[in-house]
């Protein structure tokens, strides 16, 4: 455009993907070059572990319990070690050598993913052959061969473990590396699979709201997690501990997403050397009086704020909030490296049923589904996650479209909002910083106001909130993109019964001063955090502070295009040649992690027929925006801007980017009526 005489118009779209470009990267980098083969190792070294539990005890629940985790350590590993469909490490070894003939001058390295020596024992062979086949074949619940102590449970019928193997299906970056696409699946396993804490007797078994697993299984669970968590500082994993491996990738994971709402094995711990003090020997689990008293402590500790999709919960009328609350006390446990809490899930917990009542309106919105009890919010919208994060127009349009059209017992959907908004509004900037995840959803926040008196005319327009909502949008979509593999997905319970200028054309930066500054802070910490853990390279540093440059310099230019003072030919020509100085922003990202064009579900509903819901970005739109200038001139200047898209898909066909780009090319869904308002094509 600069080449056509259009002035550049500098968005805040543009520097919320560069954002996502740093973000997603070193995110890549780490699990590629540094988490695969930790994992690994403590895989390894839990098996080994395991299998002499299980050799040594005599007991017959300590016995079943250790061959419980021979049997999980062992999935974990075969996932690790087992390549994926059509990869064939010698011929890619080839490829790479002929390369480097034909190219001496742009050589490429070849990486051999590491390989450990292992053996299955043959008493759970069966067991994780079935996981294995069920992660692969990915179809959706099924009960878990590992976790169930009847073979002929059911989904659906209480006291009986059900997992989402739709879950396992590698997506986001995890599809650009063999490597990656194996940590994926691995650190699925590790982040989903409950070790359940309370089960139920026969009688409660009977019950239609019964427990998720029976009392033996979740007897079997709790010595399972006791043993994992009390041996894991002991155990000796390549040069490091299980626990210190653990640690490294618990913190820095922790560092770019939060922390687990599930209860971790450190927890776990802490009951133990509350009940039994720190002479523990796992000869104490034998006896059901200790282990129940084990259980009473663990029962103390918090529950998960969301439901995570391991185990079915099923709804039975009333329809009341406290039912939620069940639902989410049944699935306390520890998940071994569990799966994050982040606040976009916990909003979307409870704002869909059975924390929200019934439809009550006339029409069929997005958010609603025909159950066995009747029209139900079943799926949320990502403008139900902006309205709690201030946007006034988001809740207009959803209140437009009927999605607010739900009453119940005792909540309705605008008590759920008014209440989560009170919550998150009393957080102040050092809680939006707790992490980076929160910290980039915090950034978001300025572009969610009303535009009034000082800001240019076009930013005062219906128009140009509906942009720059469609902007948060898809920089949310981005990010769950960025965390599919550890950000924990919430599910909804099962509902049972421009022209030329005579004078020299000039650029115009988008002046949300506020937002640069957000995006500043976020940018810094990011480079600092992952400084002081040891996880940033040289090259991912200096990409960061190019970013950070670019955002200082964007502060500055805004805050003086909304005094109307007059920018200087500096200014001018940082914004002309803005896109040649994004160059030191995305050196030495593959053209891959440039892209768009990206697809993340975040949200499963669990009622017939089973849907996820995905949040896409396509293809860059054009924005044009007509702008005054000091010298009283109106110009107009175009820049690129996010497409958003949200829609529904079959929950055993969750979307790569691979498969959300061929739906592109052959045929989009339809993307969102509201944002006609400023969008034509």
């Amino acid at each position: 455009m600069k080449e056509l005489g259009v002035p550049i118009f500098v968005t805040s779209d543009t520097l919320l993907h560069l954002y996502h470009i740093q973000f997603n990267e070193i995110l890549k980098r780490i699990e590629e070059e540094e988490f695969f083969n930790k994992l690994v190792d403590m895989s390894q070294a839990m098996l080994g572990r395991s299998i002499q539990d299980y050799e040594a005890f005599t007991d017959s629940d300590l016995k079943e319990a250790a061959r419980r985790n021979v049997a999980y350590f062992a999935v974990g590993l075969e996932l690790l070690q087992t390549p994926t469909e059509d990869y064939d490490e010698a011929k890619l070894k080839a490829e790479i050598e002929q390369w480097n003939r034909e190219h001496p001058y742009d050589k490429k390295e070849f990486k051999p993913i590491k390989k450990v020596s292992f053996t299955v024992p043959s008493y759970v062979k069966d067991e994780v052959n079935e996981e294995l086949k069920n992660i692969e074949e990915h179809q959706g619940f099924k009960p878990s061969a590992i976790f169930n102590s009847s073979p002929d449970c059911m989904c659906l019928v209480p006291c009986c473990y059900c997992e989402d193997y739709s879950q396992y299906v590698p997506r986001g970056h995890y599809t650009r590396s063999e490597t990656l696409k194996r940590y994926f699946k691995a650190m699925m396993w590790y982040g989903r699979m409950a070790f359940l804490l309370k089960g139920g007797e026969a009688s409660e078994c009977a019950s239609l709201e019964g427990p998720l697993i029976t009392e033996e299984d979740a007897k079997l669970a709790t010595i399972q997690a006791s043993l994992i968590s009390a041996e894991l500082s002991g155990v000796e994993a390549g040069e490091s501990s299980a626990q210190e491996i653990w640690d490294r990738i618990y913190s820095v994971t922790s560092f770019f997403v939060g922390t687990a709402d599930d209860l971790t094995p450190y927890e776990y711990l802490s009951a133990i050397e509350e009940v039994f003090g720190t002479e523990f020997d796992a000869s104490l689990l034998a006896s059901d009086e200790n282990l129940l008293a084990l259980k009473a402590e663990l029962a103390q500790m918090r529950s998960p704020e969301i439901y995570g999709g391991s185990g079915i919960c099923v709804v039975f009328p009333p329809v009341t909030r406290e039912k939620l609350y069940q639902c989410l006390d049944k699935t306390k446990g520890m998940r071994f490296m569990g799966q994050r809490f982040v606040p976009d899930s916990y909003m979307f917990q409870n704002l869909v049923f059975p924390a929200v009542g019934m439809y009550v309106g006339s029409g069929e919105p997005f958010t609603m589904k025909m159950t066995q009890l009747g029209p139900t919010r079943c799926f949320p919208r990502g403008l139900d996650i902006m309205a709690v994060l201030g946007s006034e127009r988001a809740y207009q349009i959803l209140k437009a479209e009927g999605d607010t059209e739900y009453q119940g017992k005792d909540t309705s959907y605008d008590k759920q909002l008014n209440e989560l908004k009170a919550q998150f509004d009393e957080f102040d900037i050092t809680d939006w910083n707790r992490n980076l995840y929160w910290a980039w959803l915090y950034a978001l926040k300025p572009l969610l106001k009303e535009f009034g008196n000082g800001y240019p005319t076009f930013m005062q327009t219906q128009a140009w909130q509906d942009k720059e909502l469609q902007t948060a949008l898809a920089s949310w979509a981005e990010l769950r993109h960025d965390t599919i593999l550890y950000a924990k997905q919430s599910y909804t319970p099962a509902a049972m019964a421009a022209p030329p200028q005579p004078k020299p054309v000039v650029g115009y930066v988008e002046p949300v001063p506020e937002f640069y500054a957000r995006m500043l802070a976020l940018t810094s910490m990011t480079k600092e955090g992952l400084a002081q853990l040891g996880a940033l390279s040289n090259e991912e540093r200096s990409r960061l502070e190019s970013l950070e440059g670019i955002l200082t310099r964007l502060i500055d230019i805004s805050k003086n295009e909304l005094e109307n003072r007059e920018l200087t030919e500096a200014d001018y020509e940082f914004i002309r040649n803005f896109g040649d100085g994004l160059d030191s922003i995305v050196a030495g990202v593959e053209a891959k992690g440039k892209e768009t064009t990206i697809v993340a579900d975040v949200h499963t509903d669990t009622n017939p027929p089973r849907q996820v819901l995905e949040e896409g970005v396509g293809y860059v739109d054009l924005i044009l925006a007509a702008y005054k200038l000091p010298d009283g001139r109106i110009l107009v200047g175009a820049g690129p801007g996010f497409s958003y898209y949200e829609f529904k898909q079959p929950l055993d066909d969750r979307l790569t980017d691979e498969k959300w780009r061929e739906m592109l090319e052959e045929g989009a869904p339809d993307r969102p009526g509201w944002i006609a308002s400023f969008y034509a094509k």
